[in-house]
């Protein structure tokens, strides 16, 4: 019984520990370049033990076209800029586009967690994307900004960006 008990408490701090870690991240870290794609930011826990009441992204200008997902009791704000590169959309030239989406208003307690959704349309470029990500609480905030450099490992990092891993498109006749 004591053992059982043991692993029970080992168990428990493993878990909260690992929730401790915990960071913003991305539900599907891979996608097609070219493709749209629905970026879902993963929300773990507040700051400080507080809830989150507003969470912002920042999008690079190789995720294009942004249309967030509205939440319930959430309100959506977005922010758009001229781009140093215009893009073709539907046959329209795009010379300003979504550069951040804010939501606003509800409140995320720290025991939860929660998803806040972006539908992008991708460039054509595979890489590495990062999507700098600030969370505000009651208490608190986390900026989600740090970008490993050139070779490093983002495991070291204490808050790093969310990345997207964007793959080349392949080539119809390699397809099965």
């Amino acid at each position: 019984m004591k053992f059982a008990k043991q692993i029970t408490t080992f168990a428990l701090i493993s878990t909260l520990s690992s929730f401790a870690a915990a960071h913003v991240g991305l539900e599907q870290p891979k996608a097609v370049a070219g493709s749209y794609h629905k970026l879902t930011f993963k929300i773990g826990h507040g700051c400080e033990g507080s809830g989150t009441h507003t969470v912002k992204v920042s999008l690079p200008e190789t995720a294009m076209g942004a249309k967030p997902m509205p939440k319930a009791g959430w309100k959506i704000d977005t922010t758009i800029a001229p781009l140093s590169k215009s893009y073709t959309s539907h046959g329209k030239t795009i010379e300003k586009d979504v550069r951040e989406v804010t939501w606003s208003g509800g409140l995320l307690p720290d025991a939860y967690y929660d998803e806040f959704s972006i539908q992008v349309k991708l460039a054509d470029t595979p890489g590495k994307i990062y999507f700098k990500v600030t969370q505000l609480c009651e208490k608190g905030r986390w900026d989600w900004v740090e970008i490993p450099a050139e070779g490093q490992s983002a495991k070291g990092l204490k808050a790093p960006a969310p990345f997207l891993e964007v793959e080349a498109k392949v080539a119809p006749e390699h397809q099965h």
